[in-house]
């Protein structure tokens, strides 16, 4: 028997919910002022013409396409249309800057590039000078450009895959480059499907699941957290274009949701908006998730008390399949702050600074058949992250006796002031008890006798006040003093990265700076 070629390829993920559904809504988009609803049996037809299209204009299976496109039915279109012709997407980053984005287009060795002109003004100009044969523009054609629908319009509306071999690159992604530049991970196609088919197998999300979507689709959260699972199951995305507090709470009640996820900097600023949480009907709603950074006890204490759903810890990584830790599967509750157990068909572990396995701390290990199978053209990481298939995370976890997981911050994260090692994750615990703190970012600055010390830089709660020392005592009380945040900067906001976490880095040079050595 001749085996089905898209069975194997990412890029038919949501065929089967195609053929069962045809006329149900996959994808509520909100990207334009006139929201557009796309049918299942319209979605496919559109990915057959993406995969038709990109073959005509030149390019091949294996060959790299760099697409810069906000949250839209097109990245979807574009993402799995090109899997289905063995092209391989890279997502970008729109947020970053423009020698990043050169960077990660020249490594990524792309000969070909989607882009919607509103998403960076740098792009276009990167591409022209790139040189790269294939360009499309998800508006009217220019020179050396072609139309996005012009180009879907001529070309054959059914597509014919060819067999993929299973290490066949479904996508590369770039890693947000907090240290350093971006670095591409190979996610192959077989390890890809291996993800979904236990989604399936242990988790079914039922038919009836709506899931808004509001962080960018180039990040993990929101694939992993809705496109993939939703969309395979015959489900439905609710799709906003950027994330913006008050119109995410309307879109959540008008449109029925029954789920939602996204980083921790989200659902602190839902919670400032607690006028209109109080006014919308959330009667549809049934579960929030939080993760992709460290979430406290304190903003899931939050979000579940001001919605009245459960609310849970998410964890995963890129590079690691992308999740390994979930909701146990005989439907054991999981405690308030921990992520969950070990995934049924992977591996984990945890180990000290040697590498040797530990029962209840360490640096979390993983080994799945998603995993990564190497960082793109990086030897020397791969040597120092890759063990036997084994993927050293870098994110610190502790484990109880019952098997579940608590996230506690990473690797590179913790510091040793005056001999106590510092967890940052843990500071900020403790700060965001406080009534007046909405969000905390503590790094570590320069210290004259200590050598580091945590400083905090802190977002007020609307309405609250607190002053540095008050904070400082608070902290003193209710912790250990080595830990406390010798200086406290108030600021309006924090600053995040592309996908809407905290970018410490930032933090901390802006801290750096307006304080220099302390003590």
């Amino acid at each position: 028997m001749t085996p089905d070629p898209k069975a194997g390829n990412l890029g038919y993920w949501m065929s089967d919910s195609a053929a069962r559904f045809p006329e149900k809504v996959a994808v509520f988009d909100l990207s334009r002022e006139t929201p557009r609803e796309t049918t299942y049996a319209g979605l496919e037809a559109r990915l057959d013409r993406v995969a038709s299209a990109l073959t005509r204009l030149g390019l091949q299976s294996g060959d790299r396409l760099a697409m810069a496109v906000t949250n839209r039915t097109e990245f979807i279109e574009i993402m799995f249309g090109a899997m289905r012709a063995g092209i391989v997407p890279v997502p970008l980053n729109t947020k970053l800057g423009p020698d990043t984005l050169r960077y990660v287009i020249e490594d990524s060795g792309a000969v070909g590039a989607v882009v919607e002109p509103a998403a960076n003004a740098h792009l276009t100009g990167i591409i022209e000078s790139q040189d790269l044969p294939v360009r499309v523009l998800l508006e009217d054609a220019a020179e050396g450009w072609v139309s996005y629908e012009d180009a879907l319009a001529a070309s054959p509306p059914r597509f014919t895959p060819a067999e993929l071999a299973p290490d066949h690159l479904a996508f590369l992604p770039y890693t947000s480059g907090s240290t350093g530049k971006p670095k591409g991970v190979a996610l192959p196609h077989a390890g890809q499907c291996w993800w979904i088919d236990c989604l399936h197998k242990y988790w079914p999300t039922p038919v009836e699941t709506r899931a808004l979507a509001a962080v960018p689709l180039y990040h993990k959260n929101a694939m992993a957290g809705a496109i993939k699972p939703l969309l395979s199951c015959g489900a439905s995305v609710v799709l906003l274009p950027n994330f913006e507090p008050r119109r995410f709470l309307k879109a959540l009640a008008d449109y029925r949701c029954t789920h939602a996820s996204g980083v921790p900097a989200v659902f602190t600023l839902l919670l400032q908006e607690r006028d209109l949480i109080e006014t919308l009907d959330f009667s549809a709603l049934k579960g929030l998730k939080i993760g992709s950074a460290p979430t406290p006890k304190e903003l899931l204490d939050g979000v579940e008390a001001a919605f009245g759903v459960p609310v849970s810890e998410s964890y995963g990584l890129t590079e690691g399949g992308p999740v390994m830790i979930g909701p146990p599967v005989n439907g054991r509750p999981t405690p308030r702050g921990s992520c969950g157990v070990a995934w049924p068909e992977g591996e984990v572990k945890l180990t000290d600074v040697e590498g040797r396995e530990c029962e209840s701390y360490g640096e979390l290990w993983v080994r799945n058949p998603g995993v990564t199978p190497g960082y793109y053209r990086l030897p020397e990481v791969n040597r120092e992250r890759l063990v036997d298939g084994w993927l050293k995370t870098g994110d610190v976890f502790a484990r109880d006796a019952d098997g579940f997981f608590y996230f506690r911050g990473r690797t590179d994260d913790m510091f040793n002031s005056g001999g106590e090692n510092v967890y940052p994750l843990e500071v900020e615990n403790v700060l965001l008890k406080h009534p007046a703190v909405a969000e905390v970012s503590v790094v570590p600055l320069p210290h004259r006798v200590k050598g580091e010390v945590p400083v905090a830089m802190v977002v007020k709660a609307k309405g609250r006040d607190v002053s540095e020392d008050e904070l400082k005592r608070f902290f003193i009380a209710n912790a250990p003093a080595y830990a406390h945040p010798r200086c406290i900067d108030f600021v309006a906001e924090l600053p995040l990265n592309g996908p809407g976490k905290i970018d410490r880095k930032v933090v901390q040079r802006i801290l750096g700076e307006r304080l220099g050595v302390i003590g």
